[in-house]
Order: structure tokens, then C-alpha cells, then sequence
């Protein structure tokens, strides 16, 4: 039996962390834990007309009244999914199996997230938008880098299955080599695993056709595929190919750059994380 820990964070994106987390734990047996932080009171203050540094009640008490309010949305929300889907309560059954259940905890930034999901096997979040406040790559970023966990990414529309035909977007670092390590079982378990490479997107280490050899000899359908550059940027080479390939899941390493470097010039995983349309998983 596994555990999967999905993010309530209320966005656009919350109908494919349901649908995705639902897959995940109907597939593997598993315990599914929505997780919904709420943020704690937030130290508020207003400087009065004399000068003097006072409370602010009213804005206190609108913020617990909001987060209040947003707890308790994200609360029927799951107890919806999972009348609607038929799940279990945990600790309603005897044994191991399909549950389900709830958690909402105060936390005073996303790091909380990160800390939860350390206990689990995998997390679902969602993929951030460029439009949009929420899902928070502050809260992807906690859960990437602070859970030692397999993160799967949730697209914008809800999958409807994943996992058939897994692409590998290999480019020979450590963190690709970790992604893999945690995402073992959804390589045994796919029909098809393609090794991608791209030119001019590695670093030094072991080839992508090595890669597949390796998955050969354990019995993984795997097959080797390198593309050109081009005009295109690596991360957009990578989404083009894995569409081209049909492929349904997309398995990612984190930030080979710093993240610093990323943000300012850009890089594979950041534009996979801001234009994805299939599910990622990654590690860190």
C-alpha cells in the first residue's frame, strides 16, 4: 500500500490534483491525504496620525475570517471528491486498501507543505500559471525541495489516465538519476519508456541510449530517442517531442542549474514547469 499527499490549495489546477491523485491511488492501493494549509495570523500594523504604531484588528480579523473560509471550502471540496469517487474513510476499514482523508493544518508559509509530505510516497501539486496566483511555485518549489519525495505535477486539465508511455527527459545530472530512482514504479508498470535527449541539453555523465540499455536489462520496454536543438529552447524541444512521441507522462529532473540562474535566464525545468500540458514527475 502506498500514500499520496494532494495539496487543497484552491486554484484552477484543483480538479486535475483530484483527478490525478485519484489515478495514482486507485492504481497503487494507496491512502490519498488532501492537505490544505492554512496560513496562521499574520503580524498586521498600522501607523496611526501621531506617529505611534498600533494593531489592526479589523485587518486581523478579516485575514482569519478568509482563511477560515477557505479552509472550509477546500474541506467540502474533498469530502465531495470523495463521496463522488466512492473512497473509503481511513480508519473506517480494517487493513490495508483504498481511503481516503483529510488534513487541514496551520502553517505560516509552504514550507509546511514540504515537511507534511515527508511521510508519504509521492505528492500531487498543481502546475502553476502564468495568470494566476495560485497553484504557487512557492508551494511546488516546498514540496520539490523540502519533502525528499517524488513530486507529480498536475497539468491545467484534468487527466483522464497516465503512466502508459512514460518519456524520460535525460540529460545525464544526478537529479534526473534521483527522479528516476523514486519513480521506479511507474517504469515497471508503463507499457513504453522512451529515453529522450537533446542536444545541447546534457551535462556530463552517462548517454541516454546507456540509459535505455540499462532499463532493457531489467525488463522495462524502453527505447532510446535523440533530437535536435534547433531554433527551440530545450524545454520547449523536450514538450514538443514527448507530444510527438505521445507520450503521457513526462519524468523530469529538478533544477540542474540553481534556481537563481533559472529564474533570470531561464531553463529546461522552468519552462516545463510554466508550459506543460501532461503530467511531471520530478525530484530533487
Amino acid at each position: 500500500m502506498r500514500t499520496i499527499l494532494a495539496h487543497l490549495e484552491l486554484s484552477p489546477v484543483l480538479d486535475s490534483i483530484l483527478a490525478s491523485a485519484l489515478i495514482l491511488a486507485r492504481r497503487y492501493d494507496a491512502y490519498l491525504e488532501g492537505y490544505h494549509m492554512r496560513p496562521g495570523q499574520p503580524d498586521v500594523i498600522a501607523a496611526g496620525a501621531d506617529g505611534f504604531v498600533a494593531a489592526a484588528p479589523d485587518l486581523v480579523a478579516g485575514f482569519e475570517r478568509e482563511a477560515k473560509e477557505r479552509a472550509e471550502r477546500a474541506t467540502a471540496r474533498f469530502e465531495a471528491f470523495m463521496s463522488d469517487n466512492a473512497l473509503p474513510r481511513a480508519g473506517s476499514r480494517d487493513g490495508p486498501g483504498l481511503c481516503a482523508d483529510w488534513r487541514v493544518e496551520t502553517a505560516s508559509g509552504p514550507s509546511a507543505l514540504g515537511s507534511r509530505g515527508r511521510i508519504f510516497d509521492m505528492l500531487v501539486v498543481g502546475r502553476p500559471l502564468s495568470d494566476e496566483v495560485t497553484p504557487s511555485i512557492a508551494a511546488l518549489e516546498a514540496a520539490l525541495f523540502d519533502s525528499g519525495r517524488l513530486i507529480v505535477v498536475a497539468p491545467p486539465v484534468p487527466p483522464t489516465d497516465f503512466g502508459k508511455h512514460v518519456v524520460i527527459a535525460w540529460n545525464g545530472s544526478t537529479e534526473t538519476a534521483r527522479s528516476i530512482g523514486f519513480a521506479d514504479n511507474f517504469l515497471t508498470t508503463a507499457d513504453q519508456v522512451t529515453v529522450l535527449t537533446v542536444e545541447k541539453g546534457s551535462v556530463p555523465g552517462p548517454s541516454g541510449a546507456d540509459l535505455a540499455q540499462n532499463l532493457q536489462r531489467r525488463g522495462i520496454q524502453a527505447s532510446f530517442r535523440d533530437v535536435k536543438l534547433g531554433d527551440r529552447q530545450i524545454g520547449k524541444a523536450i514538450l514538443d517531442e514527448t507530444a510527438a512521441l505521445g507520450g503521457d507522462l513526462l519524468l523530469k529532473g529538478a533544477y540542474t542549474q540553481s534556481r537563481l540562474r533559472q529564474m533570470i535566464f531561464g531553463g529546461a525545468t522552468s519552462y516545463i514547469l510554466s508550459e506543460a500540458t501532461l503530467p511531471v514527475i520530478m525530484a530533487n
